[in-house]
């Protein structure tokens, strides 16, 4: 995997050694990160991923020196580094070095990674509904795009796959449909486009975001609503949207296959139809 890593003023092709037993991210995972893509030298939305990458650090309790204007010119910067047709994965990540159990007492550190990693296609993809579900915001920082929070969905993937499928759709505690396990989940029903809505236990997305306003400005209605099982068994279409696949059609929910329909067609051509506007060269 061809990988660039910005450290301390310098790039490298080298996987840098970051922490030790003793730092409070290796002990007590106090450390987050956000996901930007680049691909033909078109990087959708990284302005908003910057910022957010340093939003989740302060709501994690972490002290970002980092301003997300900086991190936008170092991924710019980056992913010049790479060849103009590579489909780039962007991490900035916030970590903690030193300290004991209090995170203030630790110092926040700095890494960008940027790596290859190829979009997914169109091929689509399975999903079965998850016994495992996403915390309360009383539960979890889930106002951060914070690591701590990805063992759950690798937990609920595992499971799936164990059970043939793919991909994993998770409810959160009062049985309200989340979100699938690693991307915002959309469905098609009588023509609407529907997202569950933003009950702050999980993160709406960027790109679920884009693609409600293109959906919207194409003439189909998109919008949140309160989403349950049931409704996923009488959708239409069930996609989803997030940063490592931008927009992936469901085409087997449990035991019933599904056509990527033609709200996830239009949804999906007018995101990188206007991905295109946002070439940095």
């Amino acid at each position: 995997m061809a990988a660039q890593f910005w450290l301390d003023g310098h790039w490298t092709g080298e996987n840098p050694k970051l922490t030790g037993p003793a730092d409070h991210s290796f002990w007590l995972a106090s450390m987050v990160f956000d996901g930007a893509r680049a691909f033909n030298r078109c990087a959708p939305d990284l302005a908003l991923h910057c910022r957010r990458a340093v939003a989740s650090a302060h709501a994690l309790g972490l002290e970002p020196a980092m301003a997300p204007e900086e991190i936008e010119r170092l991924a710019i910067e980056g992913i010049r580094r790479f060849p103009v047709e590579a489909e780039l994965y962007i991490k900035p990540m916030f970590y903690t070095v030193g300290g004991s159990i209090a995170t203030g007492s630790a110092t926040t550190a700095f890494v960008l990674h940027i790596f290859d990693a190829p979009l997914p296609g169109d091929a689509g993809f399975s999903a079965t509904l998850s016994p495992l579900r996403r915390p309360a915001p009383e539960m979890a920082p889930t106002d951060a795009k914070a690591s701590c929070l990805y063992p759950n969905s690798s937990r609920a993937t595992r499971e799936a796959e164990a059970r043939g499928f793919e991909a994993a759709v998770m409810r959160d505690p009062w049985d309200n449909i989340a979100e699938f396990a690693f991307a915002n989940l959309w469905i098609a029903k009588d023509g609407v486009a529907l997202t569950p809505a933003d009950n702050k236990t999980f993160l709406a997305g960027i790109t679920r975001h884009r693609t409600m306003a293109l959906l919207n400005e194409a003439g189909i209605e998109a919008r949140e609503a309160t989403l349950s099982a049931r409704d996923l068994e009488a959708a239409d279409e069930i996609f989803s949207t997030g940063n490592y696949g931008k927009l992936v059609a469901c085409t087997r929910y449990e035991g019933r296959e599904i056509n990527a329909g033609p709200i996830f067609q239009t949804a999906r051509q007018r995101y990188f139809e206007w991905a295109k506007t946002t070439r940095i060269d």
